[in-house]
């Protein structure tokens, strides 16, 4: 595979084209390096990358905050030398990315005004940042070049200037946010003039014997901002500095277009890095949503790009590169860009995880170690669960059948990757299907698991994962023939006709409203085939691949709809309902299903909504008849999951984990 090829990077060979692209961890709460740091990346550095780059580092006061890791004082210097160490002792070279936020930054955060080109309002913080003076930008230059002198002190192999994601130096790319008259602003050679120079610096400062790289934003992705035009044009300027590497990501924060969640197809920005890539000689990094490595691959084959960056991929399975070179791709815990454990956790300040790997952050307190007893031990649900239970018990030597009465395993995640935007659901489900069969549990499908088998079974410990079901609706007419459950509908059991109320505009009504709006849209076949014959106009085109056939309103009682949806992601189900035209009425009470449709209070005032079918989405109860029946056999018996208490498929998996650690 070319994937393990090595590369050269200036002064650096890397043994393998696999590099862990820095996110923002939020494991440094006072800007030092912490053990809980250097655990996360020890793990990725055993698990095989060839380069891990540990970031943002913020390069003075104003970058960020104090939760950043800190590289703005020589007191930083041994913590970072310390994580530099013990990266380089698993076999792993190690840069420190340059971090300032410019404008991003908060001013709670910073204690003070944030700073950019130009006093431009951010929609990401709501701030307005003070305009930098020419002392101010002569100063930020040299403060990259003092990190940068500091992390070659610390013994850092590499740096990396941080020049996309919205943060100061696109802010001087930028028109949108550069609106000086002096030689920083103006043209787009101006505004290219202080990325530049801080480049200067920096590789200066970094000598010979330290690589260089400049993380690039392929494209803006704002209205009236830069597209990958300017990007290969400063990428090119960018080479003559001295630089190593480029690394290409996608858009700003303040973009409308999703970047990294899975409504992303899989590897779908390599084209930025491609359009870079094909106007420069140096070696090219791809990025963003590059989670399995057949895509990884294939980006390097067809000379896309000369590296991959594989970021949250490797947060969700430290063991990435090493499973894949060890021919065990099918063991991997794919990251599925669901943003629960990660950026939504960043978002709300606290320390990252993963959904699919709660080990993530929590390396040293959480080891899968040998169970001092062997157990055996039933596990009945094949859900997320269930399937976290099995597997990690087995791992730790126990004993374990799983009993699954439906013929597959996954659950409610069945549901949940019913909208193809949310399809990547089912790697989580396809990863613990193949862990689960390799620690050695015994899988049986199609069996209802009763009281009595259980007793007779007599195992160690049985562990009721069941689920959840539909909660029933408390309105008059509920039980009437065109009234359906979501479940059902995005199971495909349950036929819906053309005018359609979904009640209860959480997630699972979000998702069936969304799921109900693509019948009769283009597939992306047909897309493809009419747009590249011309046979549509492109506003016809947008309006067939956005609209469908149904008439659709989603009924929510509070004021906003998907309030059980992570911040991350929330924007864009709501974007996307909007642009499939759902109608939404927040506020509203659903009072009582007639057979003609649904009346609702609004505004103290009684409306009759018209619905050939009505689909209820009003949540959950949890499934625990068969652990109710159990707690008086004398049996040790555990309740997880949903059977529980409905949550999140992120609550399911860590509940679970740490439950099989203890047996």
């Amino acid at each position: 595979m070319k994937l393990f090829t090595p590369i050269q990077i200036g002064p650096l060979t890397l043994k393998n084209r696999v590099a862990m692209p820095a996110m923002h961890l939020n494991y440094t709460p006072e800007a030092h390096v912490t053990d809980r740091l250097i655990n996360f990346y020890v793990e990725r550095a055993a698990g095989g990358a060839s380069l891990i780059i540990a970031g943002g580092c913020a390069v003075d006061e104003v970058s960020g905050g104090r939760f950043m890791i800190g590289i703005n004082e020589d007191e930083y210097i041994p913590g970072l030398a310390r994580l530099a160490e013990s990266v380089h002792e698993h076999g792993a070279l190690i840069a420190a990315q340059l971090y300032h936020a410019g404008r991003y930054a908060h001013s709670a955060l910073i204690g003070q005004s944030s700073i950019s080109p130009s006093p431009v309002r951010s929609t990401f913080t709501g701030e307005t940042p003070r305009e930098m003076t020419k002392k101010d930008i002569k100063n930020v230059i040299q403060r990259y070049a003092d990190a940068a002198r500091r992390a070659r002190e610390a013994g850092m192999d590499a740096v990396e200037i941080l020049g996309s994601a919205g943060y100061l130096i696109p802010q001087f790319l930028s028109p949108v946010t550069n609106l000086r008259q002096d030689e920083y602003g103006g043209t787009f050679e101006n505004r290219m003039r202080f990325g530049l120079e801080a480049a200067r610096s920096v590789r200066e400062a970094a000598g010979p014997d330290m690589a260089v790289i400049f993380r690039v934003g392929g494209n803006d992705f704002m209205p009236g901002s830069n597209t990958n035009a300017e990007a290969v044009r400063f990428a090119q300027a960018l080479e003559a500095t001295g630089i190593d590497c480029i690394n290409v990501t996608g858009g700003w924060h303040e973009t409308r277009i999703p970047q990294i969640p899975m409504d992303v197809p899989r590897g779908g920005y390599a084209y930025l890095a491609q359009g870079i890539h094909e106007n420069v000689s140096l070696p090219v990094m791809a990025c963003n949503r590059i989670n399995h490595p057949d895509v990884a691959e294939k980006i390097l084959r067809e000379d896309r790009a000369d590296l991959v960056g594989v970021a949250r991929g490797m947060i969700a399975d430290p063991e990435w590169v090493n499973k894949v070179q060890a021919g065990r791709t099918d063991q991997i815990s794919l990251c599925i860009g669901c943003n629960q454990g990660c950026l939504d956790s960043v978002f709300t300040g606290q320390p990252i995880h993963c959904l699919v790997n709660p080990r993530a952050g929590e390396e040293e307190k959480f080891q899968v170690m040998p169970a001092a007893k062997k157990k055996n031990v039933l596990v009945v649900g094949g859900g997320p669960a269930g399937l976290t239970f099995a597997r990690t018990t087995a791992e730790r030597g126990h004993k374990v059948t799983l009993y699954e009465q439906s013929d597959r395993l996954g659950g409610q995640i069945h549901l949940a990757a019913a909208l193809k935007e949310r399809r990547e659901f089912m790697s989580l489900i396809t990863s613990l299907s193949s862990q689960a069969e390799e620690a050695g549990v015994n899988v049986i499908l199609g069996k209802t698991v009763d009281h009595d088998l259980v007793v007779k079974e007599k195992p160690d410990l049985a562990v009721i994962a069941t689920g959840g079901k539909p909660k029933p609706a408390p309105l008059a007419g509920s039980d009437g023939k065109h009234v359906v459950q979501a479940w059902d509908v995005l199971a495909g059991q349950a036929d819906v006709g053309q005018k359609v109320v979904v009640i209860g505009g959480g997630a699972v009504g979000c998702e069936t409203a969304l799921y109900l709006s693509r019948i009769g849209v283009l597939t992306p076949d047909e897309l493809h085939f009419l747009f590249v014959n011309q046979a549509e106009t492109p506003e016809v085109l947008y309006r067939l691949a956005t609209r469908g056939l149904k008439d659709i309103t989603l009924l929510e009682m509070q004021n906003r709809i998907g309030n059980d949806i992570g911040r991350s992601v929330n924007w864009i189900f709501r974007q996307n309902i909007k642009r499939a035209g759902i109608n939404v009425k927040t506020a509203a009470k659903a009072l009582e299903i007639t057979d003609t449709g649904v009346l609702i209070e609004k505004n103290s005032e009684i409306v009759d909504i018209p619905a050939d079918t009505v689909v209820l989405a009003m949540g959950t109860d949890p499934v625990d008849d068969l652990y109710q029946s159990l707690t008086e056999t004398g049996t040790e018996v555990l309740l997880i999951g949903d059977a529980r208490q409905p949550a999140k498929a992120y609550q399911a998996v860590h509940e679970a984990f740490a439950a099989a650690l203890k047996v």
